[in-house]
């Protein structure tokens, strides 16, 4: 059993908190606007659901989903997060978040921009191309005929092992893209964005992926 801590209490990571609490794992979830807002949510996911500030979260997760808005992404704790694996769920949406010269550049990836906020962290690229409501509802056994896949990215062997052994038990098969500089293959209107794949299909739309939009 795990504990997770989630930084980001939208879409993504009450999926993510639903489809962990789900497999035996306990969760300390966290959005921008107190743990006071959260009462529903928590209540809807369980004993195994508490909500917490972003710092608590931090501090109390032993692996740390974020899923903020990218233009949030330099208010994730940092000190808490040192020496620990955090899965990177965020995109950019400059409708949104504003424009990031870098990124539209093709100079920089959203992952590595975490990873540079918390270098003392080893982040993992996970479940920013899968919509929402799929994460808890879309997996199957390993070995389920066209059974589908999910991307990671790391600099660190480890972060991507686990990233890739809970894929596996949610229910998803996963391709290693590689460090952080190549996880720009998986964001946003890229081919592997937010479509259903299997691994070989997820590795072609990965290599034919361009790198600026």
């Amino acid at each position: 059993m795990t504990t997770f801590g989630i930084i980001g209490a939208g879409h993504i990571g009450s999926n993510v908190a639903r489809a962990v609490i789900a497999h035996g794992h306990d969760v300390v979830i966290a959005n921008s606007r107190g743990p006071e807002t959260l009462a529903a949510l928590v209540a809807e996911r369980g004993p195994a659901a508490r909500a917490a500030t972003p710092e608590e979260a931090a501090d109390a997760g032993e692996v740390v989903l974020v899923a903020v808005p990218l233009r949030a992404y330099r208010e994730v704790p940092v000190a808490p997060l040192a020496g620990k694996i955090v899965l990177d769920a965020d995109n950019y949406y400059f409708e949104r978040d504003g424009r990031i010269p870098e990124l539209d550049r093709g100079e920089a990836t959203t992952s590595g921009l975490l990873q540079a906020h918390l270098p003392g962290s080893k982040v993992a690229k996970a479940f920013n191309h899968i919509l929402a409501a799929d994460i808890p509802t879309a997996g199957t056994p390993a070995g389920t005929p066209g059974r589908r896949a999910l991307a990671t990215a790391s600099d660190f062997p480890d972060a991507a092992a686990f990233v890739t052994a809970l894929y596996d038990e949610l229910g998803f098969d996963t391709v290693n893209i590689g460090p952080l500089a190549e996880s720009w293959r998986v964001e946003r209107d890229r081919p592997a964005y937010g479509i259903r794949q299997t691994r070989d299909e997820l590795a072609a739309n990965l290599a034919a992926a361009p790198r600026t939009i």
